[in-house]
C-alpha cells in the first residue's frame, strides 16, 4: 500500500490514546499513517447520553468514514450502535484491554470501605443499578465528563469515589490512581468494554485486509461478538442497564479433547431496580447465538416475550 492512511478518531486524551496504539501497529507493519481528529456531537454536549442518544460518539465519525474524509475509523467498541453500518466494514478488534470497572476513591478506599452515604459518581445507568444492588448504602451521583473531570470531582472533595472503565485507565497510563479493580461478581462491564472496533470502508478490500492482518485478535472479536449479540437482543442501547462478559475458557469435547469456548455471563436490570443474571457456554465459532440465548434466557426470567435478533440502530 503506497498511499497515507488517514486514521479518524475522537479528539479526547482517551481517543487519542487508543488510535495511537493502532497508528503504531500499522507503522510497525510497514503503513504511512495520519492521524485527524472529528468532533462529534457527545464531545459538544454535557447532557446524559440517554438523552442526547445512542452513537453520539460515533456518527460524525463513521460520516466522515463513509465521505472518504478519513480511511479508517476507531472507536471504543461499547460505544457503537448494535446494528451494523451497511457503508462500513468492521476490519478488526485488536486484543482486548481489562474489560473490567475500577474505583477510584479518596483514601485510597475501597468500594466496601465507603461510609454510609458516600457519594460515588457514574455516567452508566448500568453500573448505577449494580452499585445500588450492592445494598452499601451509598448515594450514586450522575456524571459526565472525561477522565481527567471525573476524577478531579475526587480530588476536589466533590464525590468520595467514582467508577470507570479499568481499561481507559490504563491506555491513559492511570492505574495507580485505582483504589480497587471491580470484580465481574460485583458488577459485570458493558458489552464489548475494554475493546476497540476499527472500521474502514466496506469496499475498501486492501485497508480492510492490512487491518485485519495487522490487529485482529480472533478470541476477542468472538467475547465481544456474544457480549454484543445479548445487547442487540434485547433491544437495548448503548446506554441501557445491561451488563455482558465472555471469556474465553477451556473445556473438553465429547471426545475427550481440549477445545476453546465461550463462556458468557449477562444481567439485565429491570424496571423496579431488580438485577436478573444468566450464565452461559458455547462454541467459539457460534458466539452471537450464544448472546442471542442468553438474551432470551434473560426476558424470559423477566416475563418478558422472547428476544428480538435485531438490534436498534
Amino acid at each position: 500500500m503506497n498511499r497515507t492512511l488517514r486514521i479518524g478518531t475522537r479528539g479526547s486524551a482517551l481517543a487519542l490514546a487508543q488510535t495511537g496504539h493502532v497508528a503504531d501497529a500499522l507503522r510497525a507493519a510497514g503503513a504511512d499513517v495520519e492521524i485527524i481528529t472529528v468532533s462529534t456531537p457527545g464531545d459538544r454536549s454535557h447532557a446524559p447520553i440517554a438523552e442526547i442518544g445512542i452513537g453520539v460518539f460515533t456518527s460524525a465519525l463513521r460520516d466522515a468514514l463513509a465521505d472518504g474524509e478519513v480511511d479508517i475509523a476507531v472507536h471504543s467498541y461499547k460505544d457503537l450502535p448494535t446494528a451494523p453500518d451497511p457503508r462500513l466494514s468492521l476490519a478488526a478488534v485488536p486484543p482486548r484491554e481489562d474489560p473490567r470497572d475500577a474505583l477510584v476513591a479518596r483514601d485510597g478506599l475501597t468500594l466496601g470501605e465507603l461510609p454510609q452515604g458516600a457519594r460515588v459518581g457514574t455516567g452508566s445507568p448500568r453500573r448505577a443499578a449494580q452499585l445500588e444492588a450492592l445494598g452499601l448504602g451509598v448515594e450514586v451521583v450522575a456524571i459526565r465528563g472525561n477522565v481527567d473531570s471525573r476524577i478531579r470531582k475526587v480530588t476536589d472533595g466533590e464525590l468520595d469515589a467514582v467508577v470507570l472503565a479499568r481499561a481507559g485507565l490504563s491506555r491513559l497510563g492511570r492505574t495507580a490512581e485505582i483504589t480497587e479493580t471491580l470484580e465481574p461478581i460485583q458488577m459485570l462491564p458493558a458489552p464489548a468494554q475494554g475493546a476497540l472496533a476499527v472500521e474502514c470502508r466496506v469496499d475498501d478490500v486492501d485497508t480492510e485486509h492490512l487491518l485485519q492482518s495487522t490487529l485482529d485478535d480472533s478470541a476477542s472479536r468472538a467475547a465481544v461478538a456474544s457480549e454484543r449479540a445479548l445487547l442487540a437482543a434485547l433491544e437495548a442501547g448503548c446506554s441501557a442497564p445491561v451488563g455482558a462478559l465472555a471469556d474465553v475458557v477451556e473445556d473438553l469435547d465429547d471426545a475427550g479433547e481440549e477445545v476453546l469456548r465461550l463462556s458468557l455471563r449477562g444481567v439485565m436490570a429491570t424496571e423496579d431496580g431488580d438485577l436478573l443474571r444468566a450464565s452461559a457456554t458455547g462454541d467459539l465459532t457460534a458466539a452471537e447465538e450464544l448472546g442471542r440465548a442468553l438474551a432470551a434466557e434473560l426476558l424470559d426470567l423477566s416475563g418478558h416475550a422472547t428476544a428480538s435478533p435485531a438490534g436498534r440502530s
